[in-house]
């Protein structure tokens, strides 16, 4: 079971949001007790420069970066208003930039890692391939693409987490989108072995309501 308690590297970037309006500071906290943070970032690598795909407020990306002083993170998203709250939070954090990307764009590489957490679904399917496709192509030699996101089994989970998502995304607007598509982890996993990478495959949802699922895709 993944523990939801903060480790010393949560508990310091959850703290770079304490003057953070009370939205965003309730949007982190609840973003950091359902994911799976700790498990996310061990599938990184310790050093080299490291992108995370819709990186929202930064706060996997100042995690990923305090967690492993040796990472460079850059973090992007489409919601500029997400991304300068962001900043104005991590401000001061060494070796953390965040930045506003368009939709489906991958920043000039070569990256060490790319990492993508809860951002896929939002996308119909083959843009989320097309994604995929075009972060694999801006990964260093040896470079690993991490992907978080939510299985389509067991069902009970998935349809918790469907309701879940249709209140933030379509009803509460805190997500951006308007609509999602859950593509099962073995289809993903399918798309990422026809680009050469070699996947491995874990649940993350042991002790937890939602279908956590990642991916870790890497460059022989």
């Amino acid at each position: 079971m993944t523990s939801r308690r903060p480790d010393a590297s949560g508990r310091a970037a959850l703290a770079l949001f304490r003057d953070a309006p009370l939205g965003v500071r309730v949007h982190t906290r609840v973003r950091w007790f359902s994911a799976p943070f700790p498990a996310i970032a061990d599938a990184l690598p310790p050093a080299g420069r490291v992108l995370e795909i819709g990186c929202g407020h930064g706060l996997f990306s100042a995690y990923a970066a305090l967690a492993a002083p040796g990472r460079e993170v850059l973090g992007v998203d489409i919601d500029a208003d997400k991304v300068a709250h962001g900043r104005a939070a991590v401000q001061g954090v060494k070796r953390l930039e965040l930045d506003v990307a368009p939709d489906g764009a991958v920043p000039e590489g070569p990256w060490d890692a790319v990492v993508v957490v809860d951002v896929l679904y939002l996308l119909p399917a083959q843009a989320q391939r097309r994604l995929l496709t075009e972060a694999a192509s801006r990964l260093a030699p040896e470079g690993v693409l991490v992907i978080k996101e939510m299985g389509t089994t067991p069902r009970w989970k998935a349809r918790w987490n469907t309701f879940q998502e249709t209140l933030s995304v379509k009803v509460l607007r805190i997500t951006e989108g308007s609509s999602f598509d859950f593509v099962a982890p073995e289809t993903t996993a399918g798309w990422l072995t026809d680009l050469g990478l070699t996947v491995q495959a874990h649940r993350l949802d042991a002790g937890r309501v939602h279908p956590h699922h990642l991916l870790v895709a890497r460059r022989a």
